[in-house]
């Protein structure tokens, strides 16, 4: 599960860069990477330059991948209908970036497509009696970045977004599988800032009674208890180390919802940072993190601090298992979790 960052479309790369300890990181550059993309070639161009590594090439041939979208598949930290002040860019209307970009994930991505709503990128995956995968969008629905301390819910507050959230509570409740994985491109606690003051994720740093965005998942969170829907993971990414949080309702400023396990695991090629200051709104607790607080921030791919997880059912006793671990494959952390039954 690619939790979103597919490409780097608003970063252009050198053909050298220097790290802090005296080392030469070097890039193949092409004509595509040399400027934030705005053209729909330039952001075909970004796919093409990942497929131009072979091991990303094996992989795609070996595994089977489900992809979703975040920020810099067009630009950092973007809504809908947002207005540019970046001096790289010659277009300025957010909304003809947004797209072209959209145009080139589907492109790009192998998956398929909703024929009543062909541009929609949150969807469901079945993979057996014992797994569905949920994939959600962060970026098409939600309401501006802002101090996401708003009292009452509005479109100014949406992350999700009403459609889907409705779609997503009642996907998981028609769901006969064992275990229900949400798969997030964003953090549902650790704070994910935008500019001074603002913030890009669910999270406003403040604890107590939800506000902003956070209104919206307390409902999420919510209307799952109701339903009695169990046994629900979620993945997640954007921030870059790994790490793996339980939510407890007892430490939570709401207490109407079920606790669940989120895991964090990234990046898989690029620079390292965190681990990020984390909201206690909803009651999580950091059981591991990858890095240390300190750490220097961009830590470039040859310090080793690249993160992926892995989840395995065991068939006979539904016991969920989930490792994190070094791109190397090497176990850092794990935890095996009971399901529920009805």
């Amino acid at each position: 599960i690619h939790c979103g960052d597919a490409i780097y479309a608003d970063g252009r790369l050198l053909p050298t860069r220097r790290l802090d300890d005296g080392r030469t990181w070097r890039n193949l550059v092409i004509p595509e990477k040399m400027k934030v993309a705005e053209t729909l070639a330039q952001f075909h161009g970004n796919y093409r330059y990942n497929l131009m590594d072979e091991h990303v090439r094996r992989f795609n041939a070996e595994v089977p991948s489900i992809y979703l979208w975040d920020d810099h598949e067009t630009k950092n930290n973007w809504w809908p209908g947002w207005a540019l002040r970046d001096a790289r860019y010659t277009i300025r209307d957010g909304s003809i970036l947004t797209a072209r970009s959209r145009r080139a994930f589907f492109d790009y991505v192998p998956m398929a497509r909703n024929p009543w709503k062909p541009g929609r990128i949150y969807r469901s995956i079945r993979q057996g009696p014992l797994v569905d995968v949920f994939a959600l969008d962060g970026r098409s629905f939600r309401g501006p970045n802002s101090r996401n301390r708003n009292p009452i819910q509005s479109p100014k507050t949406a992350f999700f977004g009403a459609e889907q959230i409705r779609w997503l509570v009642e996907a998981l409740a028609e769901s006969t599988a064992m275990w229900k994985v949400i798969a997030c491109p964003q953090p549902l606690s650790a704070l994910v800032f935008h500019r001074s003051h603002k913030y890009d994720g669910v999270g406003n740093g403040v604890g107590g009674a939800p506000m902003g965005r956070e209104l919206e998942l307390a409902r999420l969170l919510t209307a799952l208890k109701e339903r009695g829907i169990t046994n629900c993971v979620w993945v997640t990414a954007d921030v870059h180390y790994a790490a793996a949080y339980r939510y407890e309702p007892e430490r939570a400023a709401v207490q109407n919802f079920q606790g669940f396990w989120e895991f964090l695991a990234g990046p898989l090629n690029a620079g390292t940072f965190g681990p990020n200051p984390v909201d206690s709104t909803f009651g999580p607790r950091a059981e591991f993190i990858s890095v240390k607080r300190g750490m220097r921030p961009g830590a470039s791919p040859l310090d080793g601090h690249q993160f992926f997880g892995m989840g395995e059912v065991d068939p006979t006793t539904g016991q969920l298992t989930v490792t994190l671990r070094r791109s190397t494959g090497k176990v850092l952390w794990s935890v095996t979790i009971d399901p529920q039954f009805a």
